[in-house]
């Protein structure tokens, strides 16, 4: 996630290079066309009337993407309170009579949602997350194809295990059994997000047309004297192409970018919290921020 913090030059130029070098080609291309070949110029309001139609487009497809992006930050905030409410429940209905199956379920939650980011991102779920497992678990999960799946069905066993040895009652199994189905939505609502594909046509034809509102731009301004069109074109068409940027990176927010949903942050987190929730003085080392976003 972007932070406050200034965005370097560099960052954006990288993203836009290909954009710029394509602006300045056309207008040089205009230029030359105009002033040696004598083609018809484009009237202003042609050109304007063609720049605010793509405004409007740019701004609806950024609004949709921000929602999109917005959804998937809620997830994640449900998530961390329901990594919390479950640890609480736990401590609070077995009232520390099963201290180790609290802390091996809290462990696991943190395991999840480290898994969890993990596997949205499409890295190795299983990276980072066995100092939260013990090495059975560690072994069974390594065959599942959904990690963190895998890991909520340990909670549900280590839930029925609580209820069989009588250590919580039926209402308090269905309100962790109702905080498992939770974490559950939440991941499937991620899973959503990651999967749908923003339509990509959307995003082709929009593009086209602002490649033919350079164009037409750059033949419209050919007639300013000297080569300040060339400028003048670089600085009336890179913001469109800056929106439309962000915009796309915006549309997926688990893609292992400056711009996703801050998943390992958040997970970094929970695991401050719930080692805290169960009395363990060993928490995560949330080092200061040094650049320019966080992941």
């Amino acid at each position: 996630m972007l932070l406050t913090t200034k965005i370097p030059l560099g960052y954006i130029f990288r993203n836009t290079k290909k954009d710029i070098f394509f602006i300045f080609c056309v207008a040089l291309v205009a230029v030359v066309a105009y002033r040696f070949y004598d083609i018809a110029n484009i009237p202003p309001n042609i050109t304007g009337l063609v720049g605010t139609s793509i405004s409007l487009v740019i701004a609806f497809k950024l609004s949709q993407s921000y929602d999109r992006w917005w959804e998937a930050r809620k997830i994640w905030g449900a998530i961390v309170n329901d990594s919390r409410t479950l640890v609480l429940q736990l401590r609070s209905f077995t009232n520390g009579k099963e201290p180790e199956i609290v802390n091996r379920m809290a462990e696991r939650q943190i395991a999840w949602c480290y898994a969890l980011g993990q596997s949205l991102r499409k890295l190795a779920p299983l990276e980072g997350i066995d100092g939260f497992l013990s090495s059975d678990e560690l072994k069974s999960i390594g065959s599942h194809k959904n990690v963190p799946l895998g890991l909520l069905d340990f909670h549900s066993q280590d839930i029925s295990t609580l209820h069989g040895s009588k250590n919580i009652n039926d209402y308090q199994q269905m309100q962790l059994d109702d905080t498992i189905v939770r974490l559950c939505e939440s991941m499937g609502k991620a899973e959503r997000i990651k999967n749908t594909v923003f339509p990509t046509t959307y995003r082709l034809f929009l593009r086209w047309f602002i490649y033919i509102f350079v164009i037409l731009l750059s033949i419209t301004l050919a007639e300013t004297d000297g080569y300040g069109d060339i400028p003048l074109l670089l600085l009336i068409t890179i913001p469109f192409f800056l929106l439309e940027k962000t915009a796309y990176y915006l549309q997926d927010p688990f893609e292992n970018r400056p711009t996703d949903i801050p998943v390992t942050l958040i997970a970094n987190t929970i695991q401050t919290n719930l080692r805290q929730l169960v009395g363990q003085m060993e928490v995560s080392d949330q080092k200061a921020h040094e650049d320019f976003y966080v992941m």
